[in-house]
């Protein structure tokens, strides 16, 4: 309760600081510090839904997630997870809890007509990053390797075109990220942990923005290559197959994002608690699998050392350039207390043995991109590859149903009171 009053009382400070620095001067640029969101408090066709999905993880979730199979378990969390986000997200209505989000002005449907020629798009596409260059990528584009739009050009040449189904597209597949941590922390730290922390994946604050940004489907991607990272060095079956899929998605996971790098330190904590036998031999198909990714992109003329060096600059040049950091520096971390919810505070409060390091490591490359500079607001959707790890330490907590009920009202208070930008 002391790590939860502590964290309650810096939310509250980014709260009144937050509102008295943006008062002031305007340089936060977010209209409710910490969080990138407007205030209004509202209803949506998703509401009775959220509420009825929230009673029944709280009341049901514990339960079934001690008794049920195995696999059954898998399942019915990615269910659970699923209705959850779902729901939340619709409480702003299909329009605009769903459809719109990918399709704004800084987003990546903006630039599905300038892919039309896929290599000549990714040889000028460090060209574009920069806000002073011809035809400058739209915010998010810049910011990130063409992974990340190409996902959504690839989307609209099969036919799944349009805000709509980008947006079905983050939701099912970043629901699957707390599939991918249970598999994990089965494979790490034993099946009763990973069943104890099973409803706190589904019922999480984080899913408030896994649903409304790419960010969920990033998250999924990186939670995957981890997965499969920690099945091939605690398994002798496929640990090869396991082994290569898991560099591959890690490649693929660098190139959706510059800042996503930093999985690897949660990379490493995986293989520390991994046979070290295992380990030796499964390396050097990892870093074939790694490989692939970047050798197509290169080959394709993209260069992501220079879109990186081009990405800081541009960073500097927008909202970043007068977002203060030491505010930011710890404001952050309120931002990551909503996401993550209350109980995952107390309940890393609690951690050790082979979870608790996992934790760490996850913990620890949240802090490297604060302290970088590079992740100044907009964190709630930005960390959420890293928070989804975090949600794991509910599995330390001795009462699982008043600390899911606390998880529960979070996301729904934030939801409905306010309109958030992702």
């Amino acid at each position: 309760m002391y790590a939860v009053a502590a964290a309650a009382l810096l939310v509250a400070a980014a709260v009144v600081i937050g509102h008295a620095v943006e008062r002031r001067d305007g340089t936060l640029r977010v209209s409710r510090p910490p969080l990138y969101a407007n205030w209004l408090p509202h209803v949506g066709p998703g509401t009775p839904a959220a509420v009825a999905v929230a009673v029944l993880i709280v009341a049901y979730g514990p339960p079934l997630a001690a008794r049920l199979p195995w696999r059954g378990l898998l399942g019915a969390t990615y269910a659970a997870a699923s209705a959850w986000v779902w729901s939340l997200a619709l409480i702003d209505g299909w329009h605009w809890g769903i459809a719109r989000r990918l399709t704004t002005k800084y987003e990546y449907l903006q630039v599905i007509d300038r892919f039309q020629n896929i290599p000549e798009a990714l040889r000028g596409f460090t060209g574009h990053i920069l806000a002073d260059s011809p035809a400058p990528w739209p915010a998010h584009t810049a910011g990130h390797p063409p992974a990340a739009p190409l996902t959504f050009v690839l989307l609209d040449r099969i036919g799944l075109g349009g805000g709509g189904w980008a947006g079905v597209w983050c939701l099912v597949v970043g629901a699957t990220s707390c599939v991918a941590v249970l598999v994990t922390v089965r494979a790490l730290a034993g099946e009763q942990l990973a069943r104890r922390a099973a409803p706190f994946l589904a019922l999480a604050p984080a899913a408030v923005w896994a649903g409304t940004s790419a960010d969920g489907y990033f998250a999924a991607v990186a939670a995957w290559s981890l997965a499969l990272l920690a099945l091939s060095v605690t398994t002798d079956r496929g640990r090869r197959t396991a082994a290569c899929a898991a560099g591959l998605l890690f490649g693929l996971t660098c190139y959706l994002s510059y800042g996503l790098t930093l999985i690897a330190v949660i990379g490493a904590a995986v293989l520390l608690l991994g046979r070290l036998g295992a380990r030796l031999r499964v390396l050097p198909y990892a870093v074939l699998g790694l490989a692939v990714v970047p050798a197509l992109f290169t080959a394709y003329g993209f260069n992501w050392w220079e879109g990186y060096r081009l990405l800081v600059e541009r960073y500097y040049q927008g909202a970043a350039g007068v977002r203060p950091y030491v505010y930011w520096v710890w404001a952050n971390l309120a931002c990551t207390v909503l996401v993550v919810g209350f109980a995952t505070v107390a309940g890393l409060r609690r951690g050790r043995g082979a979870l608790g390091l996992l934790l760490a490591g996850a913990l620890l490359a949240l802090l490297i991109a604060d302290l970088s500079g590079m992740s100044k607001a907009e964190t709630e959707r930005i960390w959420l590859p890293f928070a989804t790890w975090l949600l794991a330490a509910g599995a330390f907590l001795p009462r699982a149903r008043p600390w899911l009920a606390v998880q529960g009202v979070l996301a729904l208070t934030v939801n409905h009171l306010l309109l958030t930008g992702w």
